[in-house]
């Protein structure tokens, strides 16, 4: 028996851009502008304008030959940048969209929450889009029925579920359509980094259903930007790029290649050009040092490493916060520092000014391996300019000194003590 729920047959998705719809034009109108548009257009060049933008017609391929097969139960992430044709390719799975060639095949019922409460109706109530949402999907209303009450209570929208929708605050919205979505007895379901916008609290409760939906042995497709949670959900993962499919293998494999394709490369240091330049502050250089102040790419083990970060400040400013962030290959967030933490300077005003704040890593803290390094300024904890992985380092093995055997994303030398059976234990 095949087991593939879904087959994906050399998909392509074509967008025409720039080209504006024509309300409709009887015969008279057409040969008047047809008459009339080469003069319109040597008028245009005459006075130094280019063609307006309604008369482009430009295209663009979302998705290009993509093919793939999903197998029943199976967790599948896709990745990849912005753009890069992940919601497209969803859209043509839940039927929303038309692919411009090639063919999809699904054995299955499919949910999807694409966008937070796409399919609700606003003028009915919570209770009515539930049964609305489960009768678009093929569902029995004694299959609703059953699921009803769990999924008002995941949602947690009791008191408001006879009201209608448009009355809801985007989180009531977003529970409750995520709700519908995970509860409703579907073969196949389809999320799109809806995820992101609810809550911390939230979102555990979501990542939890996931991985109870998937228990069931249904199948999910999980679009996400969180690597972390792509490889803690996902066994396999779907790498687009560029509206291609560049990888589709084991989520560990995928993940580190395609961290190691946002990198930069190993690299000491980059300098920013004044064309950076926004009216407040501007970061200058961003390099890593050796405990010697070496620029360096390749830190020991044993020794401690440092980031400095050199701005230029344009105006006075108050609750600056400079941040630095380590990443592993596998989307693991290392660790978050601010420039606030040590230092004073979270009540100061940072005058028009050249500053460097330089953060320093302790030795034996960062197992061997390669990292990235991300660099962000906030004011007022608003992020006004963030750098993802803008530089990638390396922790050499030389003089790592503990067994590689032992397991954790660091790998620190805590303090320990061993007290002697004859000797005083108070001591």
């Amino acid at each position: 028996m095949n087991d593939n729920v879904i087959h994906v047959e050399r998909i392509s998705k074509q967008y025409h851009i720039g080209k504006r719809q024509e309300k409709y034009k009887t015969l008279q109108d057409s040969l008047a502008n047809a008459l009339a548009s080469p003069f319109r257009r040597a008028m245009k060049l005459l006075h130094g304008h280019a063609s307006g933008a309604s008369e482009l017609n430009e295209t663009i391929w979302a998705l290009k030959d993509v093919s793939f097969e999903i197998k029943r139960g199976e967790v599948v992430g896709i990745i990849g940048r912005n753009g890069a044709g992940k919601s497209t390719l969803l859209k043509i799975l839940s039927r929303i969209s038309e692919p411009t060639s090639g063919f999809i095949t699904i054995h299955g019922r499919v949910s999807s929450l694409l966008e937070v409460g796409i399919g609700f109706h606003p003028e009915l109530t919570g209770r009515d889009n539930i049964v609305l949402n489960g009768a678009i999907l093929g569902m029995k209303r004694v299959e609703i029925d059953k699921k009803f009450d769990d999924i008002v209570a995941f949602a947690e929208v009791e008191k408001f579920i006879d009201t209608p929708v448009k009355h809801y605050s985007s989180g009531m919205y977003l529970r409750l359509a995520f709700a519908v979505a995970a509860h409703l007895e579907t073969e196949i379901l389809l999320v799109d980094e809806v995820l992101a916008v609810g809550d911390t609290e939230f979102q555990k409760k979501c990542l939890g259903k996931i991985q109870n939906v998937a228990e069931e042995g249904r199948t999910v497709l999980f679009v996400s930007h969180d690597i972390s949670t792509i490889n803690r959900l996902c066994s396999r993962t779907i790498w687009i790029d560029s509206g291609q499919l560049r990888l589709d293998s084991l989520t560990n494999n995928v993940i580190q290649q395609y961290m190691l394709s946002q990198m930069q490369g190993c690299m000491s240091e980059i300098r920013f050009p004044s064309t950076h330049v926004n009216n407040k502050f501007q970061i200058k250089f961003i390099r890593i040092v050796s405990e010697n102040n070496e620029p360096t790419a390749i830190v020991d083990f044993q020794n401690s490493f440092k980031i400095k970060i050199g701005y230029e400040v344009f105006e006075p400013l108050m609750g600056v916060f400079i941040l630095s962030r380590i990443t592993d290959l596998y989307g693991n967030i290392i660790c978050t520092s601010w420039d606030t933490d040590t230092t004073d300077w979270e009540d100061r005003v940072r005058e028009p000014d050249q500053y460097t704040s330089i953060c320093t890593f302790p030795g034996c803290l960062l197992r061997p391996g390669r990292y990235l390094l991300s660099v962000g300024v906030a004011i007022n904890r608003h992020i006004l300019t963030y750098h993802e992985n803008i530089l990638s380092f390396e922790v050499s093995p030389a003089n790592y000194c503990l067994n590689p055997g032992r397991v954790g994303i660091i790998t620190p030398l805590f303090k320990w003590e061993v007290i002697h059976n004859g000797e005083n234990i108070n001591n």
